[in-house]
């Protein structure tokens, strides 16, 4: 093994020790697709997975309303409590949010480590989701972008 698969190895050693189900098999899908002389499909995973993951998450949270589980009355009551407008409030920011993060993760490729390195903290030893280097990419867009840096 050549060290330029050192870095992905070394994150999918940190998410078996931080006991990072999640991340260990992406990690490890990762380098066996390079082990495997595959390595055309990891641009495929770069230009298509987040696309592809968000298009599965969304389906797991919207599962529960296709299986029937949420009654559309319940539904509608729940924008009228203050805690389904604070939701809406918070899904449309975060999802304005990560929006930024894309194009600029996409424009400075060597932040994308360091936001990495940063989530795959909190998903290891603070019980995080891996869905926030999207969030994490453009909220660091938005700082650099007020403090110009």
């Amino acid at each position: 093994m050549s060290f330029e698969n050192l870095p992905i190895l070394l994150i999918l050693i940190l998410a078996v020790v931080g006991n990072n189900v999640s991340v260990a098999i992406a990690a490890a899908a990762l380098l066996l697709l390079k082990l495997l002389g595959l390595s055309s499909w990891l641009g495929v995973v770069e230009t298509r997975g987040i696309n592809i993951g968000v298009i599965i998450l969304t389906a797991a949270v919207l599962a529960p309303l296709a299986a029937g589980k949420i009654e559309l009355a319940a539904l509608g009551d729940t924008f009228k409590t203050p805690a389904g407008l604070i939701a809406v409030v918070v899904g449309l920011g975060v999802a304005w949010v990560a929006g930024r993060g894309v194009p600029f993760m996409q424009a400075s490729p060597q932040l994308v480590t360091a936001v990495m390195v940063g989530t795959l903290i909190g998903v290891c030893f603070f019980k995080g989701l891996a869905v926030g280097p999207l969030i994490a990419g453009g909220m660091v867009a938005l700082i650099v972008g007020v403090l110009r840096v």
